[in-house]
């Protein structure tokens, strides 16, 4: 399917202000690629794909995920809004024809992360916090900052970001944002030993 054909079928699927953010991010996910060399092109078809799913009925999900074969943890059962990134990626591949592995593993991790995420996967996760629609938050501003700088402490910070506002709403941490933040943390400890 071609980007135009794949733009058209999303602003038919989702919400207005979903479909804006996912031109954002599309946005923004390609400067951050040209920025940092990653693919070009899978960067702006992660970022437009990333949220297919997003509006689709909370209470439909876990049945359609059953359907097309996408496993869900007992954590996603219960806080569906996480089961986006799983679904739209399998979405990506059978309704948009996606069958780039690097892309699908993109919108699969843009919510929970996961250790050592590719380049490609780093700038699509923080493309979606940053993107220019995003409602302001207290770390937004230096998360734009650091993202031009090192994304791995931009990583970093923006998982510790939404790790504090999951807890805030009395919510269950997701054990794999858990181990991203953990692996992340260690990595930038050893990038700033390694400076001094």
């Amino acid at each position: 399917m071609e980007l135009i054909a794949m733009e058209q079928k999303l602003k038919e699927t989702l919400s207005e202000r979903r479909y804006n953010h996912s031109l954002g991010v599309m946005e923004t996910a390609v400067k951050l690629a040209e920025r940092y060399g990653a693919d070009v092109e899978k960067a702006r078809l992660s970022g437009l794909l990333h949220d297919c799913a997003k509006d689709i009925d909370k209470a439909i999900m876990p049945e359609m995920c059953a359907a097309l074969g996408v496993p869900l943890d007992p954590v996603k059962l219960t806080h569906r809004s996480l089961i986006h990134a799983d679904l739209g990626a399998k979405l990506a591949e059978t309704e948009y024809g996606v069958t780039d592995g690097e892309v699908l593993d993109a919108i699969r991790y843009h919510t929970l992360g996961r250790p050592d995420m590719t380049l490609l996967e780093k700038i699509l996760y923080l493309a979606d916090f940053i993107e220019p629609t995003r409602k302001e938050f207290p770390a937004l501003a230096e998360l734009r900052r650091l993202s031009e700088i090192d994304l791995d402490l931009a990583t970093l910070r923006a998982l510790e970001s939404c790790i504090a506002h999951v807890k805030s709403q009395g919510k269950d941490v997701h054990k794999q944002s858990l181990d991203t933040l953990a692996f992340y943390q260690k990595l930038v400890e050893e990038k700033e030993r390694v400076m001094i």
